[in-house]
């Protein structure tokens, strides 16, 4: 096969189609707008998103950062900070807010799992995580639930 031998695949090219130029195109006189109405008018048509004047589904969503006021909010700690206080501490969330190390206690404190402790304390939180529980527990303190 040479260079000038080539052809491309039967189909794969065919002629541009040419609207609104006359009867013997299949695509004259109205050109496929139909007659008359909004659509068959120059720069006619609707914009993207309108919906014949139903609400468009882009105002009937929420805006971007939806809040949902009846979620429970904790305060986090982790395990890490809790090394600050003296063995043998009896930690509560009204003491971390006072210490300053919760701003604010929202629906109660929730202690994650990060970092290391090597003190015996007793904590009373709202939440732990499983690897902060078994962090103070190793440590030899006790990590007590608040209903």
């Amino acid at each position: 096969m040479e260079l000038n031998e080539l052809v491309p695949a039967v189909g794969s090219r065919t002629k541009p189609y040419r609207k609104g130029r006359g009867i013997g195109s299949g695509n004259g006189k109205t050109a496929g707008k139909g007659h008359k109405g909004q659509n068959a008018r120059s720069g006619g048509g609707v914009r993207p998103g309108f919906e014949g004047g139903q609400m468009p589904l882009y105002r009937r969503l929420p805006k971007r950062g939806f809040k949902n006021v009846l979620a429970t909010r904790y305060s986090e700690i982790n395990v890490s900070t809790l090394d600050k206080f003296e063995d043998g501490a009896e930690i509560t969330p009204e003491l971390l807010k006072e210490s300053g190390l919760v701003k604010k206690l929202y629906d109660g404190v929730s202690v994650m799992g990060n970092g290391e402790i090597t003190k015996k304390v007793t904590i009373h939180a709202h939440r732990f995580t499983k690897t902060a529980k078994e962090k103070i527990e190793k440590a030899g303190g006790k990590a007590i639930v608040i209903e």
